[in-house]
């Protein structure tokens, strides 16, 4: 069998039901696969995620909440840790004003998760 026989198979069974089948199955993919990796709209502060969990956690038991200002005082200490954590992993360098902001939004958008769902329930003391 020569080259010309296996380019001509190919081609026809290209042009088959099944062959544009496949070559459409493959365009979707490739389609849904860049797009899933260059989404402008994706949320970058879903990388750090596991950060703000953990900042949330620890200042719902820093802070009071009786303290004046209790919500903003947690967002701020939830905030400063997640910072911190990006800078240790980036050899000191601090994310961009935008990514700041958006880790703001991804701190109140897990906190209201966390408190639906009873991650932040105070433990019951023990009698």
């Amino acid at each position: 069998m020569d080259g010309s026989a296996i380019l001509s198979g190919i081609w026809t069974f290209l042009n088959s039901a099944p062959g544009l089948a496949l070559i459409w199955a493959g365009t979707v993919g490739l389609f849904l696969f860049l797009a899933s990796k260059f989404n402008p709209l994706q949320e970058k502060w879903k990388q750090y995620e596991g950060s703000i969990i953990t900042g949330i956690r620890l200042a719902e038991k820093q802070i009071p909440d009786d303290t004046p200002n209790a919500g903003l005082a947690k967002l701020d200490a939830a905030l400063r840790f997640v910072l911190n954590a990006y800078a240790e992993a980036n050899n000191g360098k601090q994310p961009s004003a935008a990514l700041i902001e958006q880790i703001k939004q991804g701190i109140q958008i897990k906190h209201s998760e966390l408190d639906r769902w009873g991650g932040l329930s105070k433990p019951k003391e023990a009698a």
